[in-house]
């Protein structure tokens, strides 16, 4: 489903880290897990945002800035065939760029981002069209976005967004070790 608009929960792009960024590290430093970042659109705001957070290096790994779509398959292992069939708007490039990120840097989560930053369309994609990915031991989650705004508006709200399912998947890994088991 896509959403429209400012990302609900979003975590501010100026101004040092925001406390949503903070708690996300906190939170996967508490279950001893390390990070992988995969970009395309976001050109390392995602990475940006995360190291304005002090103690950031205990779980962050690295990042790679795959903007070519040559560089996705042959750094992130994106399958060949679905960037020669689909491009790399699409959200199963995505789910591999994040799972691809996570393995190739040996880390327990990945995160990526891909899409149309603008000001015009790529690819038959309008500007906006952003698929943001997570992968982790609790699974693999992608949401498909229609941003509007200026080029800056959609990279700061792809790299929210992808911060914020980053947190939803975390939170949801934190609540089913949690649970009590049958």
């Amino acid at each position: 489903m896509a959403e429209r608009g400012p990302v609900a929960g979003a975590v501010p792009g100026a101004g040092g880290a925001a406390p949503a960024v903070e708690r996300l590290v906190m939170m996967l430093e508490a279950r001893g897990a390390t990070l992988a970042v995969a970009e395309s659109l976001t050109g390392g705001q995602v990475s940006a945002e995360l190291v304005r957070v002090p103690g950031v290096s205990a779980v962050l790994r690295g990042g790679v800035v795959a903007y070519a779509t040559d560089l996705k398959c042959e750094l992130l292992g994106v399958d060949a065939g679905l960037l020669a069939e689909h491009g790399p708007v699409h959200p199963d490039v995505a789910r591999q760029m994040a799972r691809g990120a996570a393995h190739r840097l040996g880390a327990s989560h990945g995160v990526a981002t891909t899409g149309v930053a603008g000001p015009g369309a790529s690819d038959g994609h309008p500007a906006g069209t952003v698929h943001v990915a997570v992968h982790g031991p609790g699974g693999i989650r992608v949401r498909r976005l229609a941003l509007a705004g200026s080029r800056a508006t959609i990279r700061g709200a792809a790299s929210a967004a992808a911060l914020a399912l980053l947190a939803s998947l975390v939170a949801d890994e934190r609540e089913q070790s949690a649970a009590p088991r049958r």
